[in-house]
Formats: structure tokens, C-alpha cells, sequence
């Protein structure tokens, strides 16, 4: 029998399939009696499921990173679709094609790492290309960068989102810096390099994607200060000058504020011209991404609105159909 992948899931669904399971957790609901929480994911997509009435022995079963065989349903949910599994078993790995749970990698890795490099070579700061220059010869480093999605859940959540991410945001650099000539062009593009660099190593994507034990206690943007500083220390042995303290302390500030609101878990609000600008363009692209991403996954297919979206707090308005009083649809 053909594969039905998450991506081709609508609602009210039968499913019989194998997912990779994670952020599993048993939890009780108001009456006390336990369910099972957990996250279903494969090649396109991830789906939230929920088995009421599950037990410590089923919950003990299997562990975050197994195959599972779900059977059950799919419904919507305030806007989101979900499964409410009735049977779950874990699956010997051997019997999986893991091909099909390898998250797919939507953009043209090289393409983007061309285009990156020549953005990054092109500087005239001569420190700044020199620091970008030990990054992308470091062959490691850049497999994981090409690899990393930007995020789990929201956006550029698929293998090379962050290498997606990561270029747009510095495409936005050299068409925003000409407006402002008082920004420094050079310090901006690199900030928006290395702003979210750590998520290699914040995240996991070898077979699904989560995050990693470093990722939940310490998060990107501490352990991309280390990072940095590793950088900054090798650019300045291998150039036998060293780096300017305040240029160093320019980009740290940079990758430590570029959340822009402590609400939002940043360290430092923005106190520096490239900080701000680093932080509105980092979210203008993230909010699109998940705005998009909406849009082409919403289940109403016979409405010019998507369904109402919890994490965004609001609906999306698609077009492509005007109502008259009377409720008729009329093609615009």
C-alpha cells in the first residue's frame, strides 16, 4: 500500500502509518486520567497526536527517536490539525525505509552557499572578510550549516532552512543599507551571518527534528557567542594581528540582542544601529516564512480565510473569493 505522508493528511482522515515519534510526554487532564502527548513527523512534515486514556507501560514502550506504527485519526484543532491515535506500537527500525522520515531539504543548498559566499567575499572590511573566511573554510562547520533547519516547529523548519534563513536576511541587508548610509553595510552582513550560526549544534537533524540536550539548557544564542569567539580568536592567529575589540564587541552584541525584545528571549535589547536593523529584518523573514507556511498548508480549501491559528493568534485572509449578502461566492 502506497505511503500517505504528513503533508497529504487532510481532516477527518483515517491513518494507519509509521511516523517518527518525538517529545513524547503522558500527562493528566483534569480528571486525572492520562494521555499521551507527543509529535509525529516524516519526510514532509510534522503532526501533533494525542492518545487519551494511554498508560505508563505504553508510555514506557518506546523512546523519542523510535518508529511507531499509529493508527486513528485526524481532526482539526483550533485551527491545527492533529491525530488522536487509538493503537501505537514502536517499529523495528530495520523494517523502515528511513529515507522517508529524512526531513527534505526544500531550497538548492548550493546555489545558496554560492550566493552566501559571494555576499561574505565581497566586503570591504578587511577583519570581517577574514572572519567569514575562516567559517566557510571550515569544512564541519558549513556540512552542519548547509544541513540545520532554522527551526523545529515554525520557520524554516526543514533541512537547509537555516542556510535559507541565513541568506535572506543578508539579501535584506544589501537593499536595506543603501537607504541608510549611516549603518556600517559590512558589520550588518555579518551579524546577519553568524546571528543564528549555534542552531547547528542547537539542533538535531539526523533523523527528525529536535533539539539537542546543549540546544534546551544553554540555546543558540549563548553558544553562538562561544563560537564566535572561538572564530575571532582563529582569524587573529591566522592574520598574526589582532581583531579590533570593539568590531568584536559590535557583532557579540549583535548575536546576543537580535531576538530584540526580552519577552522574546533575548539577552540584550538592541543598543547599536546594526542590532536594531539585525533584528527587524531577522523577524520580518521569520514571520513571512510562517505566514507562508500557513497559508499553503491551510486546511480550508473552500474559504478565503485559513482556520484560525493559535500560535499566530489570528486568522489569514488567501483572497480569491468575494461574498455577497446573500452568501454566494463570486470569483474575484
Amino acid at each position: 500500500m502506497t505511503r500517505r505522508f504528513v503533508n497529504q493528511l487532510g481532516p477527518q482522515e483515517t491513518v494507519d502509518e509509521v511516523f517518527l515519534v518525538s517529545d513524547k510526554q503522558l500527562r493528566p487532564n483534569r480528571n486525572g486520567n492520562l494521555y499521551l502527548q507527543m509529535e509525529l513527523s516524516d519526510r514532509t512534515g510534522t503532526l501533533a497526536a494525542r492518545m487519551w486514556n494511554a498508560s505508563e507501560t505504553l508510555y514506557h514502550s518506546f523512546e523519542d527517536g523510535d518508529f511507531v506504527r499509529v493508527e486513528g485519526s485526524t481532526q482539526l484543532f483550533q485551527g491545527v490539525m492533529q491525530l488522536i491515535a487509538t493503537r501505537l506500537s514502536r517499529v523495528d527500525p530495520g523494517t523502515v525505509s528511513e529515507d522517508e522520515f529524512q526531513p527534505l531539504a526544500a531550497v538548492d543548498v548550493d546555489r545558496l552557499v554560492l550566493r552566501m559566499s559571494e555576499m561574505l567575499r565581497a566586503m570591504e572590511d578587511t577583519d570581517l572578510r577574514n572572519l567569514a573566511e575562516c567559517f566557510l573554510l571550515d569544512e564541519p562547520f558549513m556540512a552542519r550549516f548547509t544541513l540545520a533547519p532554522a527551526g523545529v516547529k515554525n520557520h524554516h523548519a526543514y533541512r537547509g532552512g537555516l542556510l535559507d534563513h541565513t541568506v535572506a536576511v543578508m539579501e535584506l541587508v544589501l537593499r536595506l543599507a543603501p537607504c541608510y548610509p549611516e549603518l556600517d553595510r559590512d558589520l550588518l552582513l555579518t551579524g546577519a551571518f553568524v546571528h543564528d550560526m549555534s542552531k547547528t549544534d542547537e539542533l538535531s537533524y539526523d533523523r527528525g527534528l529536535a533539539y539537542t540536550d546543549e540546544g534546551q539548557l544553554v540555546g543558540h544564542v549563548v553558544m553562538g557567542v562561544s563560537l564566535l569567539e572561538g572564530k575571532l580568536a582563529e582569524t587573529q592567529k591566522l592574520s598574526g594581528e589582532p581583531f579590533p575589540r570593539e568590531k568584536a564587541l559590535r557583532l557579540k552584541h549583535m548575536l546576543v540582542s537580535h531576538h530584540g525584545q526580552y519577552d522574546f528571549g533575548s539577552p540584550k535589547l538592541p543598543m547599536t544601529l546594526e542590532a536594531v536593523a539585525l533584528a527587524h529584518l531577522d523577524n520580518l523573514d521569520a514571520k513571512l516564512a510562517l505566514f507562508s507556511q500557513q497559508l499553503r498548508n491551510d486546511p480550508n480549501t473552500d474559504s478565503p480565510w485559513t482556520a484560525f491559528n493559535t500560535n499566530l493568534q489570528r486568522k489569514l485572509f488567501k483572497g480569491g473569493l468575494e461574498r455577497e449578502p446573500d452568501g454566494a461566492d463570486v470569483d474575484v
